[in-house]
């Protein structure tokens, strides 16, 4: 929100700038000098960019650039009429209409489309660079078109740059989705496996005891029972989840941590450090499924992680899980001081990233944030029965 809101007066103070520009530029007399009375056209063209730049555009908009290109046809033709035919104006050439080109040279160089963007940009750079020259061919007005050519060109690159950071950003967030859902594709593998497994023990034993004993029949048959139920809806939770295609379907199976596993993981938490970790659960932990219990482990887990690495001044940790009919409710505070935003330079932590993925996959949510008596707070909701998502 805090983001929007800065776009929002930048861009508003970037109009207003225009705006000022335009005032200067037609009380220099801009238009007045040449023998075509074209002022009216360039102010039409200055608040045409405005309307290419302010709105804001998807990633890789392809409509961007061809706009742009447009746009820049056009002003390239005005200095043309102007600059050429008319004589030039020896007046201003249009200073809000070069800086309203500049903004659509970032946004396009920004979001455009890569294959459109180009030329577009080359096209829009042009029509900066020859701007002056509607005011004549004079030594003035070839070097201020000089220095919008600069102008240009860092325009360009300063959009390059945070197009790339953006880039890099949404890359390393896909792998770390991918590994997330991936890994947690092989959590209910082993898991299944495992049951699976079971199952076809029970069935082979219950057929040795059957002819001896047939009420134990009766209870290997229970246990088939509950056992295939559970698996089967793990598999149905598993549907949508991204599997390793190079993962060996005969790994060895591997001990699931769940929610009868936090105690001690609070209590090495607490013995590495100085912060107090404690666990607070309301309700039975029996019978949560497997792929919503690992789940809950792992938001405890990321979230101390989290306190370890980020939580300046923190001494104590809670950690709560409840238990309704319908979710199983975890949250995590600390009484430190909250994450500082890190800038474009700097590393992101894509752990809540990952988390996020891994909730979504059983159907549930997850929220992080400043607490309202400090700290840091992690929120997640996990469904006990998928249908309750639906």
């Amino acid at each position: 929100m805090r983001r929007n809101l800065l776009l929002h007066v930048g861009q508003a103070g970037a109009v207003f700038f225009m705006a000022v520009l335009g005032l200067v530029d037609l009380n220099s007399g801009m238009g007045v000098g040449s023998s075509l009375d074209l002022a009216p056209v360039q102010v039409l063209s200055a608040v045409a960019t405005a309307v290419v730049w302010l709105p804001a555009h998807r990633q890789g908009s392809t409509r961007l650039p061809k706009v742009a290109m447009l746009l820049a046809g056009f002003s390239l033709l005005l200095t043309i009429g102007i600059g050429v035919f008319g004589g030039g104006t020896g007046a201003s050439f249009g200073s809000a209409e070069a800086v309203g080109l500049l903004g659509v040279l970032f946004v396009v160089t920004r979001r455009g489309d890569p294959n459109w963007a180009v030329p577009a940009v080359l096209l829009t750079g042009i029509a900066i660079g020859f701007l002056p020259l509607r005011g004549g061919l004079t030594t003035t007005y070839v070097i201020a078109g000089l220095a919008l050519g600069l102008a240009a060109t860092a325009v360009i690159a300063l959009g390059v740059y945070l197009r790339t950071i953006e880039s890099t950003r949404k890359r390393a967030m896909d792998s770390v989705r991918s590994e997330q859902r991936a890994e947690f594709a092989r959590d209910l593998h082993d898991f299944i496996a495992h049951h699976v497994t079971g199952i076809v023990v029970q069935a082979q034993g219950a057929r040795f005891i059957a002819e001896q004993d047939p009420k134990r029949v009766m209870l290997a048959l229970e246990q088939i029972e509950a056992a295939g139920a559970e698996t089967m809806a793990s598999m149905r939770r598993m549907v949508g989840v991204l599997r390793d295609p190079n993962a060996q379907p005969d790994a060895p199976l591997a001990p699931l941590a769940g929610v009868d596993e936090l105690g001690q993981l609070l209590e090495s938490f607490t013995n590495q450090g100085d912060v107090l970790a404690r666990l607070h659960v309301d309700g039975s932990t029996t019978g949560i499924p497997v792929e919503v219990s690992t789940s809950a482990y792992r938001v405890v887990m990321e979230a101390l992680t989290n306190i370890r690495r980020h939580a300046q001044g923190a001494r104590v940790a809670d950690v709560w899980v409840r238990r309704t009919p319908d979710w199983l409710l975890v949250r995590v505070a600390n009484d430190g001081a909250p994450p500082r935003a890190a800038t474009p330079r700097e590393a992101p932590g894509y752990g809540l990233v990952g988390l996020t993925e891994r909730v979504r996959a059983v159907g549930g949510r997850i929220t992080a944030g400043p607490g309202i008596d400090g700290g840091w707070v992690v929120d997640a909701a996990l469904p006990l029965d998928q249908e309750v998502t639906r």
